[in-house]
């Protein structure tokens, strides 16, 4: 996965870029160049490519999923790339289509972050107060604690899922979406970390404020530019895209008459607003970019300056989680992994890379009902089968482990199903040759 270096120019943000550096007395912006690991060009092996297809049918299974796309980079190895399942039934998922990125937006609008306080244009211990009114309450927040997930604020999604899903297309502003969750069982900042979407709405929209960009030439100018990722954007209020122009077709599950869900009427919404997930999980990418800005992040690519440290005070994900899995950054370090995972409306997407080794996973399921724990379980068993395949010929595998195992994980998926797994078949054994079967 080594995408040449091309850097892509938009007029309306290098004109204002060069007048906010001017401002700031900065020099012009430097190159940033990114080749990825050396990287075997080969397949994964057979045995390998069986276990992670799998694994993949079974969460597809598990999450009411028709399809699903997979990066595997095992740069000792092999890689594997591949569409699994149908749309309507009929059309094959491709490798190719696009789909939404959901919370790994939030490593991109921190890369954002950074890459405007390396050049000077903020700060990062600005209050969040400095560019967005109507957070006063906030005051002692700063751009970082939004970045890291300690500025104490709530999450919007509990309470504005219904109205995405029953109204998916309206044109949703950042910080509407933003009060929702901004005070909802709020703490104060520097306590602890919180998955709080409201957090990184807030934080893209002082970006905003601070370089007179929007978030969409942001992204681009300091992300998808610099990464040459030809596919991924943010595409604002728009859609992801329809099935035609090569869009992955994302799909949620209806509630049933009985209760649960209705497995058997998925309701596609692919149609739905980017506007709803702007800076926290509006983005749009494929799988290709997806693995290629893993291992950019993971490897922190697009800094100019490694101070201060991105990654290096982690909290907790969550209270009483195991010690390998720590959140800081706009990431979760899952192990020596550095990735994020998470959902839009209609999909549930992860990837997590290596920094050391370029050792990477990128998943997406076409169904976002069974919500972020089933991606993140089907992502760390791809890992986990995936750091066990052989080495190639005249490769040597490193030190590399995790924390954890697939079968771990393959229960996980199994025990949190949204939608009945069909057991396998097994077949009677032969009769013993003279002997009558049990039938018989």
């Amino acid at each position: 996965m080594t995408v040449p270096f091309t850097r892509r120019v938009r007029i309306a943000a290098a004109t204002t870029m060069a007048l906010a550096l001017m401002l700031s007395g900065c020099a012009a912006d430097p190159t940033i160049s990114f080749s990825g690991p050396e990287q075997v060009d080969a397949p994964l092996p057979e045995e390998t490519q069986t276990q992670l297809n799998d694994a993949i049918t079974h969460a597809m299974a598990a999450s009411g999923a028709s399809g699903a796309i997979v990066g595997v980079w095992v740069p000792w190895s092999g890689s594997w790339v591949a569409g699994l399942g149908t749309q309507n039934g009929t059309t094959p998922v491709d490798e190719s289509m696009i789909f939404r990125v959901g919370d790994v937006t939030r490593l991109m609008t921190c890369d954002v972050l950074y890459a405007l306080a390396d050049r000077g244009i903020v700060k990062v211990d600005d209050s969040i107060s400095k560019y967005v009114s109507g957070t006063s309450n906030l005051a002692d927040a700063t751009l970082l604690d939004l970045c890291n997930g300690t500025a104490g604020t709530g999450s919007s999604s509990e309470i504005l899922m219904g109205s995405w899903l029953q109204n998916p297309q309206r044109h949703w502003g950042p910080k509407e979406l933003a009060s929702a969750g901004m005070d909802r069982n709020a703490i104060a900042p520097g306590v602890e970390y919180r998955d709080s979407d409201a957090g990184y709405m807030l934080l893209g929209l002082a970006l905003e404020r601070a370089s007179g960009m929007t978030a969409q030439e942001l992204i681009e100018e300091y992300v998808a530019g610099p990464l040459a990722l030809e596919k991924t954007r943010l595409p604002g209020w728009q859609a992801v895209a329809p099935a035609s122009k090569g869009a992955l077709k994302g799909h949620y599950m209806p509630p049933a008459e009985e209760g649960g869900l209705n497995c058997a009427a998925p309701v596609d919404i692919t149609v739905s607003s980017a506007s709803i997930g702007f800076t926290d999980s509006g983005v749009v990418s494929n799988i290709t970019d997806l693995g290629r800005y893993a291992q950019a992040q993971a490897a922190q690519a697009l800094r100019l300056k490694q101070k201060p440290e991105r990654y290096g005070n982690p909290r907790p994900a969550y209270p009483d989680a195991p010690s390998w899995l720590q959140a800081t950054g706009g990431a979760v370090m899952v192990g020596s992994m550095v990735g994020q995972n998470g959902w839009a409306p209609g999909y549930l997407t992860a990837t997590y890379s290596d920094p050391t080794t370029g050792f990477t996973v990128a998943v997406v399921l076409n169904n976002s009902s069974a919500g972020t724990g089933m991606v993140s379980a089907l992502a760390w068993e791809l890992a986990a089968i995936a750091s066990k395949a052989a080495p190639a010929d005249g490769q040597t595998a490193p030190e590399f482990g995790l924390p954890f195992t697939a079968e771990q994980y393959h229960e996980q998926i199994a025990t949190t199903a949204i939608c009945p797994i069909e057991p396998p078949v097994e077949e009677a054994p032969p009769a013993d040759d003279g002997e009558e079967s049990a039938e018989g």
